[in-house]
């Protein structure tokens, strides 16, 4: 009856609290095991939904050194994407779908361009100038303030 204390409100642990209820000389070493198990697999799931993150939104550190960079990416679909990758000062314009990528065009990089950092997206442009503005007020108040 310990581990239906635990488990009351919660979704996950509403079979676990019924059957609990159904089975009142259940020993307190299933409840154990079965609670080391549900938060086991919730650990797991973290790291797997973490790891699937980062590879999504390519985060992991080191992905974009080498000979290949995306230089621009447009969505045109909701799983269509045209990308445009750099291949050692060659431009490939490149189709890309859930199941396939397909090469569209191929060009020489032109002249004069330089792509080292891509264009913030308006969220991200918005976030930086509501974090400068906070740091203009905030110094603005230590300086009344002195």
């Amino acid at each position: 009856m310990k581990l239906s204390r635990y488990f009351c409100g919660s979704l996950l642990g509403l079979p676990l609290s019924v059957w609990a209820a159904a089975n009142p000389s259940a020993s307190s070493g299933v409840g154990s095991l079965l609670q080391v198990l549900l938060a086991l697999a919730l650990v797991l799931g973290l790291i797997v939904a973490a790891a699937w993150l980062m590879r999504r939104f390519s985060l992991v550190p080191g992905a974009g050194s080498g000979h290949l960079r995306v230089v621009s990416g447009v969505m045109v679909g909701q799983r269509e994407r045209v990308v445009i990758v750099e291949i050692e000062g060659q431009w490939l314009v490149l189709g890309v779908t859930g199941e396939q990528v397909n090469v569209l065009h191929k060009l020489d990089k032109p002249e004069g361009v330089d792509v080292a950092a891509p264009a913030l997206p308006a969220f991200a442009q918005w976030l930086q100038a509501a974090l400068e503005k906070r740091k203009d007020n905030s110094e603005n108040k230590n300086a009344d303030a002195t």
